[in-house]
């Protein structure tokens, strides 16, 4: 089917409406840990470009005191805790808490304060307290960045929905090891699930926020 004939089909479904973005963002970095970004991993792939654009996200971001939250995959050295899902991904494996390929990307500059949060599945909310996250810091909205975007990031923008948190999705800062799901996925991200949008329109947005964002009070 035609890139014409699916953007026919999608609109006359009135699919990929806009959401409302809120004042309190955070920005969520998921899994661009060594093991997806470093391409002599089974995972891995060459992710620099979106690496590279997810830094100066990353630095508004800092700069305005926002939150910043990772997350990275990784398993007990017996894999016991990978469940179905080391069956349908075997090299999945190799990513021990503990070993290289679990470590944050180091280009990224991860700091102290920014929360990592181990996740053994796709979506960044299963098994994890995420959302308590969120709700602690008042965030409203999120920035979406990370890897892969036919996986763990469509998952993440699905329970982002399901959540009640709008969010966007830059373009330059999502990847995939093969062009094909990356770009398909995108589509239907957009469609249904957040709003896909050049790094550009994301820094913008982070530049007009007041920043800041704290707990919430009583």
């Amino acid at each position: 089917m035609s890139d014409e004939r699916t953007r026919e089909i999608y609109e006359r479904a009135r699919l990929g409406g806009n959401v409302a973005l809120g004042a309190r963002p955070a920005m969520l970095v998921v899994d661009l840990s060594r093991g997806f970004t470093d391409p002599s991993a089974s995972l891995g792939s060459d992710l620099t470009g979106v690496v590279e654009a997810t830094r100066r996200l990353l630095a508004v971001a800092r700069v305005r005191g926002l939150p910043v939250i990772f997350t990275t995959i990784g398993f007990e050295p017996n894999l016991k805790d990978g469940s179905l899902w080391l069956q349908k991904v075997p090299s999945l494996g190799e990513l021990v808490v503990g070993g290289e390929w679990v470590e944050i990307d180091p280009r990224l500059g991860r700091r102290e304060e920014e929360t990592v949060i181990l996740k053994k599945g796709a979506s960044a909310f299963f098994g994890t307290n995420l959302t308590s996250v969120l709700v602690s810091q008042g965030v409203d909205t999120v920035v979406l960045c990370g890897a892969t975007t036919s996986g763990c990031i469509r998952a993440t923008a699905v329970d982002l929905l399901q959540y009640g948190y709008p969010t966007l999705v830059p373009r330059e800062c999502v990847g995939d090891r093969a062009q094909g799901p990356h770009e398909a996925n995108l589509v239907d991200i957009q469609a249904k699930y957040a709003d896909v949008v050049p790094v550009q329109e994301a820094l913008s947005y982070l530049e007009a926020v007041k920043g800041k964002t704290g707990a919430l009070t009583q």
